[in-house]
């Protein structure tokens, strides 16, 4: 009797894994061609927009204004086809990804990559408000030095470079805040800065 019981159980056993695996498989295949999908689509649009960005001569835009040069020194190279075109890459795959997940029901990891897909504008805000950053502090730069020298000012260079930093200090706390990173504490030195 003993023997039979473990039979049954170990027979019972395996036929649960069994039909557990014949009902998991066609979820699998589902989710792995969801994700082929996916894949396919965001390297077609990636080289798309990367090359309709080239197309616009945008990097050549951004040279003009001295963008380059500051990439060039965080060690960068300028590119904005090749970094919007994976950002639209990246977030056509975890959003396939998501679905595929979702076939699963694997809803904790599910659950995490909608939440790096909510955060992802943030990033882009944040981007563009480094970029237009740059390109303010550099403009502003300018003018007063120019205004500076023409007004007779021998301290032209520090004047400038107070504006530039000034702006760029602005820049990263507002690119920080739109991150959501230590928004209270930069809330409270934004607020005293002003007053």
């Amino acid at each position: 009797m003993f023997l039979e019981t473990w039979s049954e159980v170990l027979a019972l056993s395996f036929q649960k894994l069994w039909l557990g695996l014949i009902d998991f498989l066609p979820k699998l295949f589902l989710s792995v061609i969801i994700l082929c999908v996916g894949w396919i689509i965001a390297i077609t649009l990636d080289k798309a927009v990367s090359r309709i960005i080239r197309i616009l001569k945008i990097d050549k835009a951004l040279q003009g204004l001295g963008i380059e040069k500051y990439l060039e020194k965080a060690g960068f190279r300028l590119d904005v086809g090749a970094f919007i075109g994976g950002l639209v890459k990246w977030f056509i795959i975890i959003g396939f990804l998501v679905a595929a997940l979702d076939v699963l029901g694997l809803n904790q990891v599910n659950t995490f990559l909608q939440e790096i897909l909510a955060y992802l504008p943030n990033v882009i805000v944040a981007a563009f408000i480094l970029v237009a950053a740059a390109l303010i502090a550099n403009a502003v730069q300018k003018i007063v030095v120019g205004s500076a020298r023409g007004a007779g000012l021998p301290s032209a260079g520090f004047l400038s470079g107070i504006a530039k930093w000034a702006i760029w200090v602005f820049a990263l706390l507002a690119a920080l805040y739109q991150l959501g990173i230590a928004g209270p504490f930069l809330q409270t030195l934004f607020t005293g800065f002003v007053a």
